[in-house]
């Protein structure tokens, strides 16, 4: 089971505490993975597709306990990706477009709701049940060790931005991205899809996202100390080496018996740990030298050095 089928089937078992509550959730299931035909005056049959098993079951269970609507399964496999798909039909049939008004699909009058049904969406329960139905309906959500994001898919700008508005009742900051026709309401940053599935009844899977997120952390942060070590070892290798170039320079240049002591226990040490960083070189040495002292006495080498071969 996808990661995604795992979060619907989790959606799916979240129980209403009010028709009100469960009227959002079928509205935005209906809305976003129903189709609707109109066959004449008052007149229409819904078809909802979907792929997950858990989102078929709450459209004819809720179709069935709210309306008492006349509904037919058919599942179909597909043999080339490997899937089922689930078609629901709610035939024409009396009190249809009365049902489909109280979902807020209907608008009297005016036809299909081009936006969200604000008339249901009086409570923040009932926004997150909308949210819940649309994510059920369109949702994608990756698998947390990838390129982690969500995503719900719908058809209408005006309902795409009226639904980024009912996340962001729930707490949470989505974009919207136009694609051929549709739109994606997009999540990216793991604060935000968690907090959304937490928001929709996802708890359980939101728990394992924090997880999945504390051990990359971990892992990340790891990452970052081993190639700032590399990064400094081949620092301090490349130091070690224009320092001993310099060692035989003055050793060519200069009498190096005729240098300071510290001068020359520098180049002695030098030569015989020329895999030590500046800092550990200095300790040791006994007594244990600064780091800053080591510079200094690898400076005036320099300077000695640089100073022999213009004279030279």
């Amino acid at each position: 089971m996808s990661f995604t089928a795992q979060v619907k089937d989790e959606l799916s078992r979240v129980e209403a505490s009010s028709r009100e509550v469960e009227l959002a959730e079928l509205s935005a299931l209906v809305r976003v993975c129903g189709t609707l035909s109109f066959h004449g005056s008052g007149r229409y049959t819904i078809r909802v597709s979907t792929e997950t098993g858990a989102v078929a079951r709450t459209v004819i269970k809720s179709t069935h306990k709210l309306f008492d609507l006349e509904t037919s399964l058919t599942v179909r496999r597909s043999v080339l990706h490997k899937t089922r798909n689930y078609l629901i039909e709610m035939p024409e049939q009396d009190g249809l477009a009365e049902d489909l008004i109280a979902l807020g699909i209907l608008v009297p009058g005016r036809g299909l709701a081009m936006g969200v049904p604000t008339a249901l969406l009086g409570s923040d329960e009932a926004v997150a049940a909308f949210v819940r139905g649309a994510f059920m309906a369109g949702g994608f959500v990756a698998n947390p060790y990838g390129d982690f994001h969500l995503e719900i898919a719908v058809t209408g700008e005006d309902f795409a931005q009226g639904l980024i508005s009912l996340i962001a009742r729930l707490g949470v900051t989505a974009r919207l991205n136009r694609r051929r026709g549709s739109y994606a309401i997009y999540l990216k940053s793991f604060e935000d899809v968690t907090a959304l599935l937490e928001a929709m009844g996802a708890t359980d899977m939101a728990r394992v996202v924090e997880v999945v997120r504390t051990k990359k952390s971990i892992k990340n942060d790891v990452n970052r100390r081993v190639n700032a070590e590399i990064a400094n070892q081949a620092r301090s290798t490349s130091a070690a080496a224009d320092q001993l170039e310099l060692i035989e320079r003055a050793e060519r240049a200069l009498d190096v018996h005729a240098l300071p002591p510290v001068i020359r226990t520098f180049m002695e040490a030098r030569k015989a740990n020329p895999e030590l960083s500046l800092t550990a070189l200095g300790e040791e040495l006994d007594p244990p030298v600064s780091k800053s002292a080591m510079y200094h006495r690898l400076l005036r080498l320099q300077e000695l050095v640089e100073d022999a071969e213009r004279e030279g």
